[in-house]
């Protein structure tokens, strides 16, 4: 690791405790001197603050992978253009961050820290700026909802039409918003279908507690609605120079990406077995199980194996998704694609781990809806 990696881990590791106060200390010096930016930002600001944390250690993490860390920032850059940040920001952003850092290390604070952070944001700045510069798109696209269908007490899928084509790669996601009943909060969630004739886009939602935006999109949002996509993002995409057979694995609406996926497999398909391992607690949140049967039907090289974790009575396989998984195979030379909540991927990387599959074979994707 070289030392600007070394200080920016070091600096990390003394705040990243105090990461909710970090935020608000953050956010409390950025609108006190600029109040023109509080305007930029969702009316709640619980989900944001841990956003920013979640982008700044990403950075960092990725920050000795260049490939991986200029991909991600230019990526960012692009979805912030939803913000309506303008270059002349980011210097704002930068010194409200390193001022909210300096202030909860306390004294083990040094000038060094200070230097690599302020070198560190400059180059985030920088590539940001070229990603949101380099986007020939629009900041970001409306789209009327065409169908919107529960599948099951708090699980919903809703189709929506561009007013303009949104180009994205099967395996993607996007964030949405919903101006009518939130506006200005935006989530992320993965389109559930391959890039169609019709630009029509699907998504499954599953309402969490009381999310300000996932509810609002199972209980609330109408056929006739108009919400907005940002730009795509995500690279839990299919390399079609494989020949290797292919593993999913999707627990819940985690669902969403791998169906696209699967989509794209049918276009072209003919020489790779396909093996789904689709989970839930119970069998109402199996919500496109028969589509997926109907899939398995047309499609002989594909195979689905649904689980539920918590509905003894399921005449399926038991157990969380991962474990069902480890039942069968061997898998250690399959693509292996992962999708769900952050628990369940968790489980599922450290069960493909113990199975010897190469990390390099396995993509993955971990979200949490509010």
């Amino acid at each position: 690791m070289g030392d600007l990696g070394r200080l920016l881990k070091e600096s990390w590791s003394l705040v990243e405790e105090h990461q909710d106060k970090v935020a608000g200390y953050f956010y409390a010096r950025l609108f006190l001197s600029h109040p023109d930016l509080r305007e930029l930002f969702p009316v709640h600001m619980d989900v944001q603050r841990s956003r920013l944390l979640g982008a700044i250690v990403t950075a960092v993490q990725t920050l000795e992978d260049p490939e991986k860390f200029d991909e991600y920032l230019r990526s960012l850059g692009r979805d912030h253009r939803k913000f309506h940040v303008e270059p002349e920001h980011y210097e704002v952003v930068g010194g409200a961050l390193i001022e909210a850092m300096r202030e909860y290390a306390g004294e083990q604070w040094s000038v060094e820290y200070d230097q690599a952070w302020a070198d560190a944001y400059a180059v985030i700045a920088s590539k940001m700026i070229q990603g949101a510069e380099a986007d020939s798109n629009p900041p970001y696209w409306y789209a009327e909802v065409v169908a919107h269908e529960r599948r099951a007490k708090d699980i919903a899928v809703f189709t929506v039409q561009p007013m303009q084509p949104l180009e994205f790669r099967a395996g993607q996601y996007v964030s949405v918003e919903c101006p009518r009943i939130q506006p200005r909060l935006w989530r992320t969630y993965s389109v559930a279908n391959a890039p169609r004739r019709d630009n029509t886009l699907e998504f499954h939602v599953r309402s969490i507690g009381a999310g300000w935006v996932s509810s609002a999109l199972v209980r609330r949002l109408e056929v006739g609605d108009m919400i907005r996509l940002a730009a795509p993002m995500g690279t839990m995409n299919l390399d079609r120079r494989s020949t290797r057979d292919t593993v999913f694995v999707a627990g819940g609406t985690g669902l969403a990406p791998i169906k696209s996926l699967l989509e794209e497999l049918t276009r072209y398909n003919r020489t790779r077995w396909v093996h789904l391992f689709f989970g839930a607690r119970n069998r109402e949140d199996l919500y496109d199980l028969a589509e997926l049967n109907r899939l398995a039907a047309r499609y002989p090289w594909l195979s689905v194996v649904t689980a539920c974790s918590d509905d003894p009575t399921f005449p399926g396989e038991q157990g969380n998704i991962s474990e069902v998984v480890a039942r069968y195979g061997p898998w250690s030379e399959h693509d292996f694609f992962v999708s769900g909540s952050g628990p369940m991927v968790k489980d599922t990387l450290k069960t493909l781990a113990e199975l010897q599959v190469p990390s390099i074979r396995i993509k993955y994707d971990s979200f949490t809806d509010f």
